[in-house]
Parts: C-alpha cells; sequence; structure tokens
C-alpha cells in the first residue's frame, strides 16, 4: 500500500500534532510513504526520527501558487500512489483534481474542522476525525458511502512529574495544566478570569500563538500573572499533565479536543467548557466535567469542586483511561485507518 501524504499547516497546532503522531504509525504498520509538507524543519526532524524518510517540502501558497501545484503533480507521477491524502483546506486546495497521466489513485482529505465544502470537490471521500464532523460533510450534501469517521489516537506513554520548583510552584499549592494554540478560540482568557477567583491555584500554560502578549496583558491586569506560568509551546506534554493536578480546557469552539485524551491517558481529571468535541468525549461528571462555554464564573466553581474532593477526581481520570483504552489507542486507530484504506483500494 502507497500513501502520498500532504499538509500545509501551522507550526503548531491539534491537527498538526496527530499528522506528527499517524505518520509515524502507518509506517510502523508497513505503509509506504511519500510525505509533502510546507517547510517545517521541526516537522520534518520529528518524522526523520521516527524512521518517516521520504519527505518534500513545498511552499503550499495561496491559491495562484503555480509552483507547489505542479511539484504535488511531479510527486505523485514519481511515487505512484494508491492514495493521496490531505490534511486541511490549503494542501486538499493543491491536490490535483484528476489523476496525472500514467497515475491512478484515490484522493481522500482529512477534516478537523467544519470546513467549507468548496475545497474538497476533487476528493473521493472525505475523514472527519469526529462523528459530528462526518453528519456535517453530509448535511453539506456530501454521500454519506463517501464520509468515513477516522478518531485520533494519542501515544500510549507515561510522563514522569516535573519538579514544581522548576516552575517556582510552591508544593502542596493546587495546579492547573492548559494546553493548546493561544488562539481566541482556545478560551485561554475565559481561564485567566476564572483564576481570579482561584487565589490558592497555579497555572501552567503552554501553548505558542498569536495570543499571547494579550493575555500576558490580561495575567496583569486580573492580578494573577505571579500564579501563572506561560511556558511556551512544549514537546514534553505527558509529563507536564503527569505533574498537574487538573487539565483544564477552556475551548470555545474545539471540533475534537485531543488533549482531553493525552489528558485521560495520563489519567488527569479533567474540567472542561461544552464546546462542540468535549461535550461529545466527556461524560459530565463521569469523565471529566462540562461547563458553558465562556463564563468564566462555573468554569472557576467546576475546578474548585474538582480540587476538593481527590475521590470523584481520581474516579473521573481513571474512567477517562478507560475510555482512551477502548477507543483512542494507536493500535485501534490504526488499524481502523488500514481497513479503510484496503476498502477504497480493494
Amino acid at each position: 500500500m502507497r500513501v502520498l501524504q500532504a499538509i500545509a499547516g501551522a507550526q503548531f497546532g491539534g491537527a498538526e500534532r496527530f499528522f506528527e503522531r499517524l505518520v509515524p504509525a502507518l509506517q510502523r504498520a508497513g505503509v509506504v510513504q511519500r510525505v509533502l509538507l510546507r517547510k517545517n524543519e521541526r516537522r520534518s526532524r520529528l518524522l526523520a526520527e521516527e524512521g518517516v524518510g521520504d519527505l518534500h517540502q513545498l511552499p503550499f501558497g495561496n491559491r495562484l501558487d503555480l509552483i507547489t501545484r505542479l511539484a504535488f503533480r511531479k510527486q505523485i507521477r514519481d511515487f505512484a500512489p494508491d492514495i493521496v491524502f490531505t490534511w486541511m483546506s490549503r494542501a486538499s486546495l493543491m491536490a490535483p483534481t484528476s489523476p496525472t497521466r500514467g497515475t491512478s489513485f484515490v484522493r481522500v482529505a482529512r477534516l478537523g474542522g467544519y470546513y467549507d465544502l468548496k475545497y474538497y470537490q476533487g476528493c473521493d471521500y472525505l475523514v472527519g476525525d469526529t462523528q459530528a464532523i462526518v453528519d456535517y460533510v453530509t448535511a453539506e450534501g456530501w454521500p454519506a458511502e463517501k464520509a468515513v469517521y477516522l478518531p485520533n489516537f494519542v501515544a500510549d506513554k507515561a510522563g514522569s512529574p516535573i519538579a514544581r520548583s522548576e516552575f517556582y510552584v510552591p508544593e502542596g499549592a493546587p495546579l492547573l495544566l492548559a494546553l493548546g494554540r493561544l488562539h481566541g478560540n482556545k478560551g485561554f482568557d475565559v481561564l485567566l478570569r476564572a483564576m481570579a477567583q482561584l487565589p490558592e491555584a497555579y497555572l501552567l500554560l503552554a501553548g505558542a500563538g498569536p495570543e499571547q502578549a494579550s493575555l500576558e496583558a490580561l495575567a496583569t491586569k486580573l492580578g494573577v500573572k505571579p500564579r501563572v506560568r506561560f511556558l511556551g509551546w512544549r514537546e514534553d506534554t505527558a509529563n507536564l499533565l503527569a505533574t498537574a493536578d487538573l487539565f483544564v480546557h477552556p475551548a470555545r469552539h474545539e471540533p475534537l479536543g485531543n488533549v482531553i485524551i493525552e489528558a485521560w491517558m495520563q489519567r488527569r481529571p479533567v474540567v472542561s467548557t461544552a464546546a462542540q468535541g468535549p461535550q461529545v468525549l466527556i461524560e459530565d461528571g463521569v469523565t471529566g466535567r462540562l461547563t458553558p462555554v465562556d463564563q468564566p464564573v462555573p468554569l472557576a466553581a467546576a475546578i474548585r469542586a474538582v480540587l476538593a474532593d481527590r475521590g470523584h477526581a481520581a474516579a473521573m481520570a481513571e474512567a477517562g483511561r478507560q475510555v482512551y483504552q477502548q477507543s483512542y489507542t494507536e493500535a485501534a486507530v490504526v488499524a481502523n485507518y488500514l481497513a479503510f484504506f484496503e476498502r477504497i483500494i480493494g
């Protein structure tokens, strides 16, 4: 089986992180792959370290980028894939809408959100990482038999706690963790406002993005900056989760919530807003706590309640771990991908 994967993608992001996990996992499962990606030395290095050697960097500019379109066609001619698998809108827009001379392949695009389907009209199949995304594309007129739900997975690797002294956090103080791109959709400003009502708690905020300066300014304005650690983008998320008492996901808009699955894997209790993905993932009060979107007071109350009841927090963490083991391990998800690939080229 030969699969050409293509991603433009941001420097950091949830879909990009899953791409960095799925490509090596498919390689380990015996899939022969060629990877096209926008210039990104970090991503190229990570993939190469995982044994993915057939990497090619393309500009992936705007819709008038003829260089990428022509190079994409050449890569397909040279590699002769069974499947061309594109990630999100830009790579899908750049992919050939029909087989090039001497080639025959199936075009698949993966959606990690509720995207405009005009970018995917040349595709044979669409993959959604939640059932809600699959329902969205079929409601928009995409044939139901050509829309497939394939979930994400996170690595089954236990983290090692980091000494709190590294973050200048007092021993015994409640320690929260939030992860993600510093963007308005992620709702980190709501979490900072909740922190103002949790005077004993400290927060590790790991991420990078366009909202960093405004978030730091807001933390100063609210008087919580001394208890918030802006860590930048981190690769050691498993260790950070092992260090924290509680994972908080305050998103305004979130199609899935990979980081929730990561927290479950590390047996950490979760408090999240009821954005699109989290409200499907989490059974409120069983595998985590859900609070209304964009409301810091209920968010703070839920955090306070979980921190106060260690027994319930541990039970939620264990229930989340069981959901992870049932549905979101590498073995289970890769098996689903392979079955899908075999079916569409069979």
